[in-house]
């Protein structure tokens, strides 16, 4: 397999796998980045690249960094796989899980004291 392929599949495996983390269908991940599900198979499964505008758009649809699907660096462990997700979400998404969290965290909390 030549180099320019590997890359591709390489590429294609780090979607996928942000994609499932996120817990998105490939009809939904397509619908919420402006795609169409083959176009999205193919760039999972490395038979066709990725374009730059698609990865940006794919990168802000799962709040991840293009590090990582590029190079396959910015998720070390899975709490830093939450820090850079949070990073890149807006101020007004960054809220509402901050929200979310702190409401789990209480949840938790709660549990544990009964």
């Amino acid at each position: 397999m030549d180099d320019k392929k590997m890359v591709n599949v390489e590429i294609g495996k780090r979607i996928k796998l942000a994609r499932d983390n996120a817990g998105l269908t490939q009809e939904r991940f397509s619908e919420l980045v402006g795609m169409g599900t083959k176009s999205i198979s193919a760039i999972e499964r490395g038979v066709v690249g990725v374009s730059i505008p698609a990865l940006q758009r794919i990168c802000k649809v799962l709040s991840i960094s293009s590090d990582y699907i590029l190079l396959d660096n910015a998720w070390g462990n899975d709490v830093q796989a939450i820090t850079d997700r949070l990073k890149h979400l807006s101020p007004e998404q960054f809220a509402i899980a901050n929200d979310i969290l702190n409401k789990l965290i209480e949840g938790f909390a709660i549990h544990r004291d009964s």
